[in-house]
C-alpha cells in the first residue's frame, strides 16, 4: 500500500499521467517480435505478455470492479491467470508455469489493456471531486506498480535473450558509452548520531518506507562512486571466487554449487571478456559499474577490498542533499555506463545505473502496519530473508525513485541490474 498526504493532482493531470505511464509500457514493446512475448526462462522471470496483462489486471481488480458501476471484465478467468500473489483476491495460476500458456494470445492481451484503459478513463471522468481525491492514491499506486513492471519487463527480456546463442539485441547500442574514463575512488565521511529516516510525508511512498523514525548511526565513510567492472576483474583475477574466507557460508555453497566465476552475463572468449547487454554481446566496458551481482558476490568483493557494504540508513544519510539524477530508463541505453562527477571526489551515481546492495535485511520499520485487505499484501508479507537495495538502475524511471525507496531481493538473485558501492567504519 502507498503512504501519502492527499496528492492534490488535478483530474486532467491524473488522466495525463495515467496515459503516459500506460503508453510507455507499450513503447517498450515496439522492438519486440511476437515470439519474444511468450518465453519464461526461469521461475523468477515472467513472459512479457504476462506483465502486460497483470498491470491491466491491477487496475481492473482494485479500481474498476469496485468503483465503476456496471463494469464487465472481458474474461472472468483473467482474475486467476493474472493475479500475482494477492491471496485476499483469490487463487493464482502458478508462477513457474506462466510460460506454458499460449492463450490468451498477445493480441488479446493488448485488447485487454485497451479495454481497461477506456474503462479507466471513463472512471476518471465520472468520479466526483471527493471520490477522485479518495481514489487518487490507489491510482498512483497502480501507476507506480506499472513502472516496477516496466523495469521487470526489461530485466526479464534480457535474461530471456541470454538463453539464445544468437545473443539477440533488443535495441542498438549507443555510440557514446565507452568513451568515459573513471576517477579514482574517494571517500566521504559522515558523523554518527541520531538521524531521522524513512518517508517524510510528502508525495508518494510505499508502505514499507514508513513510519519515519530515528536511528542511531556510528561514524562511517562511503565511496563517492560505484564499483567498476575493472575493479571487479581484479577481484576475479586474484582468485577470490576460490577463497572461502571472503564469502558468507550460504554464498560459498551457492557459487560452488552453480560454478559461478563471474557476474551474470559475463562471457570470456579467447581470453577477452564480453558482456551480454540489451544491445547484444558487447566488449566489456571496464569503466562501467559492475552489474548483475548477487548479494553474496557484492559482500565478498567488499570483504576482499577491505571494506563493507553500506547500511540502508547510511545510504540515506549520504544522499540527503543529492538530486535524483543519473542514467535511467529514459536515456534509452538500458545499460550501466561510466560517469564522472563534475568535481573530483564528489558523491556520484547514487541514483540510476545499478541498484546498490546494502547490508540491511528487509524487515519492517518500528511501528509498521500493513494495510488491511489485498493491498496490504503489496510489500509487508515479503519482509523475510531478503536484503534491501537502494538507488534505482538504468531501467528504472527517474520519477519512480526517491531516497527512502526500499527495493528488496533474495541474496542469491542477480538477474536485476544490481551492483555496489563500498563503505567503511571510522575507527574512534
Amino acid at each position: 500500500m502507498s503512504q501519502h498526504k492527499p496528492l492534490q493532482v488535478s483530474r486532467p493531470e491524473l488522466i495525463k499521467k495515467y496515459g503516459s505511464v500506460r503508453a510507455f509500457t507499450e513503447y517498450l514493446c515496439e522492438p519486440l517480435e511476437l515470439e519474444d512475448y511468450v518465453i519464461q526462462s526461469m521461475h523468477d522471470v515472467s513472459p512479457l505478455r504476462w506483465h502486460l496483462a497483470h498491470t491491466a489486471w491491477f487496475f481492473e481488480t482494485f479500481l474498476l470492479k469496485p468503483h465503476l458501476a456496471g463494469y464487465q471484465t472481458p474474461n472472468e478467468l483473467y482474475d486467476f491467470l493474472f493475479n500475482s500473489y494477492y491471496n485476499a483476491v483469490g487463487t493464482q495460476y502458478p508462477r513457474p508455469k506462466r510460460g506454458l500458456l499460449s492463450r490468451p494470445t498477445v493480441a488479446q492481451i493488448f485488447d485487454y489493456r485497451q479495454h481497461v484503459d477506456l474503462e479507466m478513463l471513463s472512471l476518471l471522468e465520472k468520479l466526483d471531486d471527493d471520490k477522485l481525491e479518495e481514489l487518487s492514491p490507489f491510482i498512483e499506486l497502480g501507476l507506480q506498480h506499472e513502472q516496477q513492471h516496466q523495469e521487470l519487463m526489461l530485466t526479464d527480456l534480457k535474461h530471456i535473450f541470454f538463453q539464445n546463442p544468437l545473443y539477440p539485441a533488443y535495441t542498438p547500442a549507443l555510440d557514446n558509452l565507452n568513451n568515459q574514463g573513471i576517477d579514482p575512488q574517494a571517500w566521504q565521511s559522515f558523523p554518527g548520531g541520531q538521524i531521522k529516516v524513512g518517508y517524510d510525508g510528502s508525495g508518494f511512498a510505499y508502505d514499507n518506507e514508513s513510519p519515519s523514525h530515528e536511528v542511531l548511526q556510528q561514524d562511517f565513510e562511503i565511496s563517492n562512486r560505484l564499483v567498476t567492472n575493472a575493479e571487479y576483474l581484479a577481484f576475479i583475477d586474484d582468485g577470490a571466487y576460490g577463497q572461502a574466507h571472503y564469502w558468507l557460508s550460504d554464498g560459498w555453497t551457492l557459487i560452488n554449487g552453480k560454478n559461478w566465476q563471474s557476474p551474470l552475463y559475463w562471457i570470456k572468449q579467447d581470453q577477452h571478456w564480453f558482456e551480454f547487454t540489451l544491445s547484444g554481446l558487447q566488449t566489456l566496458d571496464i569503466n562501467a559499474p559492475v552489474s548483475h551481482l548477487s548479494y553474496y558476490e557484492a559482500d565478498a568483493f567488499a570483504n576482499w577490498a577491505g571494506a563493507r557494504l553500506p547500511g540502508e540508513f547510511e545510504w540515506e544519510q549520504a544522499v540527503q542533499h543529492l538530486k535524483i539524477e543519473g542514467n535511467f530508463v529514459e536515456s534509452g541505453s538500458y545499460q550501466p555506463h561510466a560517469s564522472t562527477p563534475s568535481t573530483p571526489g564528489q558523491l556520484h551515481q547514487f541514483y540510476g545505473d545499478v541498484w546498490e546492495w546494502t547490508r540491511s535485511p528487509y524487515t519492517p520499520y518500528p511501528g509498521f502496519k500493513a494495510a488491511s485487505g489485498a493491498i496490504g499484501e503489496y510489500n509487508g508479507k515479503f519482509m523475510s530473508n531478503q536484503m534491501v537495495l537502494k538507488g534505482g538502475s538504468c531501467v528504472s524511471s527517474r520519477n519512480h525513485l526517491r531516497a527512502t525507496y526500499r527495493n528488496f531481493f533474495y541474496p542469491h538473485s542477480r538477474w536485476q541490474f544490481t551492483g555496489l558501492r563500498l563503505a567503511r567504519d571510522i575507527d574512534s
